[in-house]
């Protein structure tokens, strides 16, 4: 990456908003998992960390779903804890056995909340 495009991006990642980050890191988590979509037959190295990075991504959601300091209301609370409890599910499933539905489940799942917290609907 260009000099100048490091410094856009450290610029953006110091005023997005929380909502923005978030979504920001969602369509990481969907592009990682997207990765190994092609290639389920193997268990790689590249296909554990993308099922890890969503694991922590949405463990960190529920947590904070979960916290009742937590300014939302309670049915979005309780709706991304379910949502996330879906997604954990989905992570340890697809850890023992490798499912393409699944892992396209959690894909768009990922995208279609990104989409909803950057404002463009799903």
């Amino acid at each position: 990456m260009s000099i100048g495009a490091n410094a856009y991006a450290r610029t953006a990642q110091t005023t997005a908003s929380p909502r923005d980050i978030e979504a920001q890191a969602l369509l990481k988590a969907a592009r990682k998992l997207q990765d190994v979509m092609t290639d389920l037959g193997h268990t790689d190295a590249q296909f554990e960390e993308a099922l890890l990075f969503n694991r922590k991504l949405w463990s960190i959601f529920v947590g904070d779903a979960m916290n009742d300091s937590n300014p939302e209301s309670i049915e979005i609370r309780q709706n991304i804890a379910n949502i996330g409890i879906f997604v954990l599910t989905q992570c340890a499933a697809l850890k023992l056995q490798p499912d393409a539905t699944k892992l396209q489940s959690m894909i768009d799942i990922n995208r279609n909340i990104a989409a909803g917290l950057s404002g463009r609907g799903a």
